[in-house]
């Protein structure tokens, strides 16, 4: 094991569903599948949501509800445990630690890097806090900057960064544009082939 690797892995769609589609299903909003696959600008893409919650009256408790059901990918919390015997890890999300500490304690307590809402007394979402600008490609880069490798995988279009300033990255269960997109970067769709491409790269 080198101490000298940090591995940097999304969270939704790589390790958890896509806590936004599950509440989408939940609520029957439809509106509310789309994620940052579909949108690039995040900004953008949280407004419109927290929009879409306020028209429906729907708050904190109501998704918090949803997540309680929600649980890992078939076989992330066995890839997540194989890979932290030999690396250190860490989640980059862009999720919320409201959202997250259920997840969390299904996957074992790895260390997670996300955002914060801000929910009115009446437990209304009201806004959020970007954890810092371009956080997944900040900490990756701040990571670096006190000694760290990093190696880098996610599914989206917010990770791309992360994944292109590290020494090794992989696309995983993404979309087809996606890798159409980024032909140059390898694809998985299995954890198991994942664990050996970061293995490959320690």
């Amino acid at each position: 094991m080198s101490d000298l690797n940090m591995v940097c892995l999304d969270l939704e769609g790589v390790l958890v569903p896509e806590i936004w589609i599950a509440f989408s299903e939940a609520s029957g909003i439809p509106e509310l599948r789309r994620t940052t696959r579909d949108e690039p600008d995040y900004d953008k893409l949280m407004r419109w949501r927290l929009g879409i919650l306020r028209e429906h009256g729907l708050g904190l408790k109501d998704i918090q509800a949803t997540i309680a059901t929600i649980d890992p990918m078939p076989g992330a919390r066995e890839f997540l445990d194989a890979l932290r015997r030999e690396t250190q890890v860490a989640i980059l999300s862009d999720t919320f630690t409201q959202f997250a500490k259920p997840l969390m304690e299904k996957l074992g307590w790895p260390t997670l890097m996300c955002n914060a809402l801000e929910v009115g007394p009446d437990g209304a979402i009201t806004g959020y806090r970007i954890r810092t600008e371009k956080s997944k490609l900040s900490t990756v880069k701040a990571l670096q900057s006190v000694g760290f490798d990093t190696i880098a995988a996610g599914d989206s279009y917010n990770d791309l960064a992360m994944i292109r300033a590290s020494k090794a990255g992989f696309l995983f269960r993404s979309t087809e544009k996606i890798k159409a997109d980024n032909p140059d970067l390898q694809a998985f769709e299995d954890f198991d082939d994942l664990l050996h491409a970061i293995l490959g790269a320690l």
